[in-house]
Order: structure tokens, then sequence, then C-alpha cells
């Protein structure tokens, strides 16, 4: 089967996680997957796989986790340390029938006990660190069962001991029945448990398929997102169906980077917004890391134009681009653009792009105060399509609150141009009085000096908008520079400066800006 006649099959039949590597493995087994790091579960594996010894594999894990005592139908938390064998162990549960549920390893002990006790006594699936981090939680009477991945614990079954299982045949779970479950990022307190369906999953393939079909030829593509969430189920789908190698990347360290990239030279490069960020730093290094990437691609979050420009500058590639896709975990691929080397840096980072082709979501404005949306009065981004997920677990009054008949609010507030270009300007929660967008502040002022490595603009103890900063290596801050870059913002309060790993962030590196705000309101009541 080839990967094309999957991808028609799979939105008939919606994607199924469990099914996706014997897929691949039939469409071409041969094609390579490579890894910066081993994997816990089967470390003698090595760090170069095929796509049919990675279907091999999810096959074996999937005998391990029945003769584990996983059944069909039950939840399986994957809360482990960071590494690809997450995806892999969610699709082996899928394979046996099970719906696991994506948590982060980024998420406190306090928050993974709250999350396990709302789904009920779901099954564990974690390994010796994660389960010492939760030494305080009552595991033995929140979950049915904990399994570890390695090594051997009282209380648990280890996958390890389990080597050899017999097989099992694959069950294939209803369309539009829980598939898989991931969590919101958590910037406004406790993260949501996302409901995804077969059918959910294979419909936001849409989009992503016709970017990749821009590829002329199978050139290696580059994947750094977290293993948990729900882009990287559709990103490695896409990967796998369009049998283009594949490097599976867990380490973010500009200078790693740089060396993998050098040694790998992808032709597409997916990740987060703010490890691209991070990543500016080696644009100019001598290996040139990024001289054979032809196309970058970002979700989750903003990304500045100067991000987008230097990554560009930095390939050799003719036609360069950069393509930014806005969406979020409930709603899946909404919007997108591209953006060319010669244009990004003057472009306006609030157009987040244009609706996607026919059978893709929908977009719509509405006015918070009745009154028709424009860019003096922004209103509720809202999207509709049938790949909306389906709800948040055992938190229907929540996601009733954001579903308006078709329509998803997405909490983002914005205005579409005469020419259909949706500009996202702020999310509803950290809107300030006075300042028409704190995402556009950012862009211009990053884009004026460079030696910000981030900047957030946040609604301070009296509502006055306060830029929160940090520099590369931390270095002081030039004040005259800062005056300077900042005169066309007479309402921003004096800037206040925190070392780059302070900043509170979610598993996927977005800046927790509620958390961020309060701390820095309560330090400049502690100042006054």
């Amino acid at each position: 089967m080839k990967g094309s006649i999957a991808y028609r099959s799979i939105q008939k039949r919606g994607l199924h996680l469990g099914l996706l590597p014997e897929m691949a493995a039939a469409a071409g087994g041969s094609t390579p997957i490579t890894l910066d790091h081993d994997l816990d579960v089967l470390p003698e594996a090595g760090r170069r796989l095929t796509v049919s010894e990675l279907a091999e594999h999810v096959d074996d894990l999937a005998a391990r986790l029945r003769a584990a005592g996983i059944r069909t139908g039950e939840h399986v938390v994957v809360y482990k340390t960071a590494n690809a064998d997450i995806w892999m162990l969610a699709a082996a549960a899928s394979r046996v029938g099970a719906v696991p549920v994506m948590l982060s390893p980024a998420l406190d002990a306090a928050t993974v006990g709250i999350l396990i006790r709302r789904l009920g006594r779901p099954s564990l699936l974690t390994d010796e660190r994660k389960l010492d981090a939760l030494a305080g939680e009552p595991l033995a009477d929140l979950t049915e069962r904990v399994v570890v991945v390695a090594g051997d614990r009282p209380g648990a079954e280890s996958l390890a001991a389990l080597a050899g299982a017999p097989r099992v045949e694959p069950v294939v779970r209803p369309i539009d029945e829980a598939a898989v479950i991931t969590h919101t990022s958590g910037t406004t307190g406790l993260p949501k448990l996302v409901v995804h369906t077969p059918r959910t999953q294979g419909l936001r393939l849409r989009p992503q398929w016709r970017l990749l079909s821009l590829m002329r030829k199978k050139e290696t593509v580059a994947i750094h997102i977290p293993f948990v969430h729900s882009r990287m189920v559709a990103a490695m789908a896409l990967a796998l169906l369009k049998e283009v190698p594949v490097l599976l990347m867990r380490e973010s360290a500009p200078d790693t980077v740089a060396g993998l990239f050098q040694e790998h030279r992808p032709g597409f490069v997916e990740a987060l917004p703010n490890s691209l960020m991070e990543w500016e730093g080696v644009a100019d290094d001598p290996r040139r890391p990024f001289a054979s990437v032809k196309y970058f691609s970002s979700t989750f979050d903003a990304i500045h134009p100067r991000t987008m420009s230097r990554l560009l500058k930095s390939s050799a590639r003719r036609g360069a681009l950069f393509f930014q896709i806005y969406g979020q975990s409930e709603v899946g691929p909404a919007v997108g653009r591209a953006y060319f080397r010669g244009s990004a840096h003057r472009t306006d980072g609030r157009c987040v792009g244009w609706a996607m082709p026919l059978g893709c979501a929908r977009i719509r404005l509405v006015g918070r105060d009745g009154g028709p949306v424009s860019k003096e009065n922004p209103g509720f981004i809202e999207v509709a399509w049938p790949a909306l997920a389906n709800t948040y677990f055992a938190e229907q009054d929540r996601y009733d609150e954001n579903r308006h008949g078709d329509w998803w609010r997405t909490g983002d507030v914005g205005y579409r141009t005469k020419l259909g270009c949706l500009h996202m300007l702020d999310r509803e929660v950290d809107v300030i009085p006075g300042v028409h967008s704190s995402l556009e502040v950012e862009d211009l002022l990053l884009g004026r000096l460079e030696e910000l490595s981030e900047l957030v603009v946040l609604q301070g103890p009296g509502s006055e908008p306060v830029p929160v900063l940090c520099t590369t290596d931390d270095a002081p801050l030039d004040g005259d520079r800062w005056r300077m870059a900042a005169a066309d913002f007479p309402q921003l309060a004096d800037p206040v400066q925190l070392p780059r790993a302070e900043l509170p962030r979610t598993a996927t590196l977005k800046v927790q800006r509620l958390a961020l705000s309060q701390r820095i309101k309560d330090q400049l009541k502690d100042r006054a």
C-alpha cells in the first residue's frame, strides 16, 4: 500500500495510531528514521531504524502491554521522561484498543495526580524517574495498574520483563470514539484533557499533506516538537505516509542542533516557535546548519518576523519558505501562510494567514461588544470544521462554554483584513487596556534589538503594560538602546529584565503569561 493510498484510506476510515506504523511499513518499509537519543524502552534498538523496524517494535510493545494487563477501551496514561518512545508506546496502547492519554513530562506531580484522578483509575505507563517524582501521590488508589518501561519496581509491571510476549491482533476503535487524549498547554491554569477521535485526527492531516506535497524529492524531515502533543501524531503520520526520511529530535541546545543538521542536512524542519527563536543564534554558524533547509514550518504559538527572516537568510536553497500555521489542540490547523526570504523581516507578524483549501477549517470573527469587527474593534476568533476535538474529558461544561453550534471559540482576539488575512492580536485573557496588541509590540521591539532573546509584554499592578525581557547570555540591557527602540510606545512601563531560565513555560515552551504577570506584579508591589 503506497503512502498516498494509505492517506486516502485514513481520510475515509480515520487515523488509527496503532495501525499507522504497519501501514507505513507496507508503503515504504526501508525508509530511515534517525533519533538523536536512545529509546528508554528499547535501548538495544539503537538510533537508526527503518519504518519496518519501527512497526515491528510497536507490535512487540503492544504484545507486552497486553501481557501487562492492558485491555481494550481502558485509559493508559503515558507519563515518562521525554523520549521518542512516548509516541511508540502510545501507538502500542492504541494497537490493543486502549486510549493513550499523553501527559507532558514537564507537568509536576500534583498536576499529574489531579489529571489521573479525573480519568477514574487508568493504567499508568511510566519510568523509574517519573515514578520517583510521583512518590507523594497515592498511585495504588488512583490507578488500576502501574507499568514501567524498564527496571523493576515493587507493585509495578516491567515491560522489559515481558519481552517475547505473544503477539496480538490489532484492535480498531470506532471512528467517532476517543482514540487519543492530549492536554492543553495550561497557560491559564490546570490543563484540560482534549479528546481526539480517529476521524478528527485523520481530517487534520489535510492541510499539511498538501504542504509536504511541495517537496519534489524525498528529503529528510527534521521534527522537534513535544512527543506527547497532538501535533506529533499528525507530524509523524504525514512523514511516514510521505515515505520521507525522518530525524526525530529530543535535544534543543543550539550547538547540538547545529551539529545534527550539519550531519543530516534536512530539507524540511518543523519545530516549536521558541526553539526556532533559540536557534537563531547559530544561523551564522560556520557549519551552516540551515543551508539545506527549503521549508521551515511552525505551529503552537506566535512566531516573530525576526526569527523567520534570520532562518530564511541562513538557507542556501533557492525559494526557501517559512510556513506558519495558526491553530490549537482543540481545532488543529486553522489558517496558514508562507513567508519569503526577501520580505519576512518587514511583514506584519500578526497576519497569521488565510483559510486553508476546500475541506479544511472555516474562520469567523465575532464582535466582543456586539458591534462589527475591525482593526480598531477586534473580535473573538472562531473555527468550524469536522476536525474539532470532541470534548474535554470529564469537563463537558468547560468545553460547552467555548462551543457555539459548529463553531469553537479559540480564546484569541483579532480581525480580518480586506484581503482576507486573519490577524491574531492577543489571547483574550492577555489583552491590556491601551495596547492594540502586546504581540505586535513584541514583534517590533525584537526586530529592533538583536540582543533580546525573549520579550513579553504583560499587565502590571496598575494595568500598565510592563515589558519583561531576556537578553543573549543574560547580558545587562543597554538602557539608551531600549529607550530609543521603544520610543513609539510611550505607554510601556520601565522594562523588567530576567534570566531566560527563570521564565515559566508550558510543555510547548510558551511563556506562561498569567503566572509571569502575577510574579511581576508581586515584584513591583514589593518595590513600591
